[in-house]
């Protein structure tokens, strides 16, 4: 999934976006702006929020995403100016849960289990034809951590269906949904407006906000990282300054949309996992105004502009982060949203694939076009991996071997064609039993894909020998042995060779 070649390269770089059927929807832009809409002119009140009566006698209905006295710059809200509030139901009734669906991680739960083990999934197989399955009946968990009750941790699912949603709606009191479709767009009517999502864009819908899935390519496919507790922001730039990355301007909102429909609707509630509904005589989608920044909103992932080491060394996958989440730790996010795309890779007298690690993070990979070179023995659009916090990965010894020879004489294509997105967070995850079970796809790293992977410093024992001999070191055997820094010479500031034995070596410092 490479070529050397120089700066002048004829590459493709938004593969994606050639095939891309034109999105019907127009939009407002700009990250975490506060936002005004309205579909019939006039309709949103001037000066305040709820007069006595509303213009053609609309409700006034306000949602509060926040604590009412959040800090100014983190409280989020709408104000919505519909022609029935959404209390106009028949109340609420119980209907039964899905059962691949989880919300409730802990090691007590007989539904979910740990492995430190690197584990991928195939392709998640799509509903069959004979069966009729929508967007919310096709959700799937596969890992997680923490509860919506403790409005602390986050759940990643896929959703396969093959079925439009009709007139019903879904409301998710759970938590905010980063929805990453893979085949198959997806028709979203929000009550907000509508979003035109493809595979190679993403889009964010709020907890508490009602909208329907239609599915205009057939059967569909994509991933979905759920945060409870918190929303998602861009991260900072720091040193980087102003630009880069996720720009806000890209980030699409929609305007305002309504229906008139006065017939029967069913909405659909996830409630800490539970599943509830309610009927009503009238379409949750008859906003026809509001104003807030309490938003859905849409991103293509072809705009995202990605940075990296141009003399030397590998930089931290943080780089490639689209959108966080804070954790309640400072400094330390709940969730990372990342992205890798194709790109050149220039450093010199680099290693430049990823190099073998551990990190505190949990990392669930999903891809959605093109290949990821050693990332599994069978990685495909469609399928998963996971790798636990501090559990050792690294690429394959073909993609390693490759890397350690290649020619840096110049700038290096990588990914071309490929889409892959992670999903990384400070947690460790809990996998269900739908994802270790029921799937059917799961399947184990191959741990021999590293054996080739030898130590090559013992099978070049003669060759370190004459260099400790250099230094007037004894020679190492073959055999099993022990050798520390104690008889190495230490290297002063100014680079000549102190002696061992002082107090400071001594003293282990």
């Amino acid at each position: 999934m490479s070529t050397t070649a120089t700066a002048q390269g004829a590459y493709a770089i938004h593969p994606l976006k050639a095939g891309r059927a034109a999105d019907p929807y127009t939009y407002q832009v700009g990250f975490g702006n506060a936002f005004a809409s309205e579909a019939v002119p006039e309709t949103l009140p001037v000066g305040q929020n709820s007069p006595q009566k509303n213009k053609f006698g609309l409700y006034a209905e306000q949602v509060t995403a926040t604590s009412f006295v959040a800090p100014r710059h983190s409280n989020q809200k709408l104000w919505l100016y519909r022609m029935r509030p959404s209390v106009a139901h028949q109340g609420f009734v119980r209907i039964p849960d899905n059962k691949d669906l989880c919300s409730e991680f802990s090691t007590s739960n007989p539904r979910c289990s740990v492995s430190p083990t690197q584990i991928a999934w195939r392709p998640f197989p799509l509903p069959k034809d004979s069966e009729k399955v929508n967007f919310v009946q096709g959700m799937k968990t596969v890992a997680g951590q923490g509860s919506p009750e403790s409005a602390s941790g986050l759940a990643i699912h896929m959703y396969l269906a093959n079925s439009s949603m009709d007139k019903e709606a879904f409301i998710n009191n759970d938590g905010d949904m980063l929805i990453v479709p893979q085949q198959g767009r997806l028709d979203i009517q929000t009550e907000l407006g509508h979003l035109m999502v493809s595979p190679g864009e993403i889009c964010v819908i709020q907890r508490g906000l009602r909208f329907k899935v239609k599915l205009p390519d057939g059967p569909s496919r994509g991933y979905i990282q759920e945060i409870f507790g918190t929303h998602y922001k861009l991260p900072e730039l720091g040193p980087l300054g102003a630009n880069g990355l996720a720009n806000p301007r890209d980030f699409e909102h929609p305007v305002a949309s309504f229906e008139i429909d006065q017939s029967g609707w069913l909405i659909t509630y996830k409630l800490m996992g539970t599943l509830w509904a309610c009927s009503q005589e009238h379409s949750p989608f008859d906003v026809v105004a509001w104003h807030g920044n309490y938003v859905p909103y849409k991103y293509d992932l072809s705009r995202f502009c990605g940075v990296g080491s141009i003399t030397f060394d590998h930089i931290d996958p943080s780089i490639f982060c689209v959108l966080t989440a804070d954790s309640d730790t400072p400094g330390t996010p709940l969730a990372d949203f990342l992205l890798f795309h194709p790109r050149w890779d220039v450093a010199s007298h680099t290693f430049r694939p990823p190099y073998m690690h551990r990190n505190a993070a949990s990392e669930v990979m999903a891809l959605i076009k093109g290949g990821y070179g050693g990332r599994s023995d069978d990685f495909q659009p469609g399928g998963m991996s996971y790798e636990c916090g501090f559990t050792p990965h690294g690429v394959d010894y073909e993609t390693w071997k490759a890397a350690t020879e290649m020619s840096q004489e110049g700038a290096q294509w990588i990914s071309d064609g490929t889409y892959a997105v992670m999903f990384e967070t400070s947690r460790m995850l809990l996998l269900t039993d739908y994802a270790t079970e029921r799937a059917g796809t799961i399947h184990y790293h191959e741990p021999k894909m590293w054996d080739p992977l030898e130590a090559e410093f013992i099978e070049r024992l003669s060759e370190v020998n004459e260099h400790l001999a250099k230094h007037g070191l004894p020679a190492l055997s073959a055999g099993n042995a022990t050798r520390g820094n104690q008889g190495l010479p230490r290297r002063t500031v100014e680079g000549e060779s102190a002696m061992e034995g002082s107090e400071e070596h001594a003293n282990g410092h």
